[in-house]
């Protein structure tokens, strides 16, 4: 059943890159839970206590800003195929915006991705894995162009402009600092 670790394992890295999704958890002292399913290939392990996931543009902000008030984060994975497992990396975040000195050596992670937002940082403080077996199987498929698509077509003026109209405070109204910290071009391919 569950065990607890200060650090994740080489079985454990090697599970986590071989997932397709993850789901992100954060919230500040008062406001709402915000649970984020995240893909795209966006999630790295830089160390057995330290990882990076990147951020892209959507309809909401709320990782951001409530990192940025209170960094507790709690990232999940789950196993959908083969041996079942549940692993939940638990930790203290850092949003890094494009415009953070830090952004160009986070960034470097990934591949050049259209509408990218933030990196976000996590120190790992406990690793926790649980069995997983009441999980369902299911069959990946492939991923969902669809968002790198629309970043590339509103270019970086649109992305910039969504972002003002719509990525600037969480639905509690805690600010992201996104127009401020973003001051570097939004860039899609």
């Amino acid at each position: 059943m569950g065990q607890q670790f200060k650090r994740l394992s080489d079985s454990q890295i090697s599970f986590i890159e071989s997932q397709k999704l993850f789901f992100v958890g954060t919230a500040t002292a008062d406001s709402r839970v915000n649970v984020s399913p995240k893909g795209m290939d966006s999630f790295r392990v830089i160390s057995n206590t330290k990882a990076l996931w990147l951020n892209v543009t959507g309809s909401g902000n709320e990782t951001s800003a409530h990192v940025q008030e209170n960094p507790r984060m709690t990232v999940m994975f789950a196993a959908f195929e083969g041996k079942p497992l549940i692993l939940r990396l638990y930790g203290a975040a850092t949003v890094i915006h494009r415009g953070d000195s830090a952004w160009a050596s986070a960034y470097a992670h990934f591949p050049e991705t259209p509408g990218a937002r933030q990196v976000f940082e996590l120190d790992i403080e406990l690793v926790q894995s649980s069995c997983g077996m009441s999980i369902p199987f299911y069959d990946y498929v492939g991923e969902r162009e669809l968002l790198k698509k629309w970043a590339t077509h509103q270019g970086e003026e649109g992305v910039s402009e969504y972002w003002k109209q719509k990525n600037q405070t969480s639905i509690d109204g805690i600010a992201t600092h996104i127009i401020k910290r973003s001051k570097a071009k939004v860039s899609p391919e």
